[in-house]
């Protein structure tokens, strides 16, 4: 019997009542209610299987620390949509309402961390995470999420927050908005990320002229529309990068005319070529361009 299964049993009374209001969700895993624990750090592991639904957006007092320990993790809230790779970590402080979605047969570490905890971020934000950080959070899960502050799993809480509070973190996200239209323009290139039509081609499609389609997409994302696709396929490619896929298949996928033109745009938006990027975070938790939080 897994950590997680352990822990829901340990716990039956704190069963997360967003299965009861939804019904209809396909979930194999167990959840618990973070805000029904009065543990202030706390972590459990949770795996999605093929015909898991993505949870509906929900939030809890909470913050949440999801850590991708296989396969990738998209999370999104309500102004933008953020991709993590294996050994990379999501934050998002409580009271933000947000949804997560694991790659197919992949597993991440929730950690969840009370809101009177010092040294958090005050946004959302991604993170590496450290060798240190990974032996932590795996000792956790596997440990009762009820605890005093002294016993070893208090002093081992308290080492991680201590990592965290160091931690550089980096905006690995899609900043999107609450304009249907452009939500509808980022679903549509997140399934079809080979689509190349410009931005006169795009302005046609919302009736816009192409300068007020230009102006738009500035005001809503804060950067232009070439650098928004840009951002978009940093995101995708480093999904399929951690699924596996070969970076000239990925190149293939994304419309890019060759590799070396793929590993370009990659190199703009992470700071490094696919491979050496995937090898840093795992050696070292680093994400590149990242700047501590304030």
């Amino acid at each position: 019997m897994d950590s997680y299964q352990q822990q829901e049993i340990e716990h039956e009374n704190h069963v997360w009542s967003l299965r009861e209001r939804n019904p209809a969700l396909t979930l194999s895993y167990p959840n618990v209610d973070p805000d029904r624990i009065d543990t202030p750090v706390f972590a459990i592991r949770l795996g999605r299987g093929p015909a898991d639904d993505e949870l509906p957006l929900h939030s809890h007092r909470k913050g949440q620390l999801v850590i991708a320990e296989n396969g990738s993790v998209t999370c999104r809230v309500e102004n933008g949509i953020w991709m993590v790779p294996t050994f990379g970590a999501f934050w998002v402080p409580g009271g933000i309402a947000h949804s997560n979605s694991v790659s197919p047969n992949g597993s991440v570490i929730c950690v969840f961390v009370d809101g009177e905890v010092s040294g958090l971020p005050r946004k959302c934000c991604t993170l590496g995470v450290t060798p240190l950080m990974r032996v932590i959070t795996e000792a956790l899960t596997q440990r009762s999420v009820r605890y005093t502050p002294d016993s070893p799993s208090g002093r081992l809480a308290q080492v991680l927050m201590d990592e965290f509070a160091k931690a550089p973190t980096s905006d690995q996200h899609l900043p999107i908005s609450s304009d249907p239209r452009l939500l509808a323009v980022a679903e549509h290139l997140l399934a079809d990320p080979a689509d190349r039509r410009t931005v006169a081609e795009w302005a046609a499609e919302l009736a816009m002229s192409e300068r007020s389609f230009a102006r738009w997409v500035v005001r809503e994302t804060g950067l232009t529309f070439g650098q928004w696709r840009r951002q978009l396929h940093g995101l995708v490619a480093l999904e399929r990068l951690s699924a596996g896929s070969s970076v000239q298949i990925i190149a293939q996928d994304l419309g890019y005319e060759s590799t070396s033109a793929f590993i370009t745009m990659f190199k703009k938006v992470f700071g490094d070529s696919p491979r050496r990027y995937l090898r840093r975070i795992e050696a070292t938790g680093e994400l590149g361009g990242s700047t501590p939080f304030a």
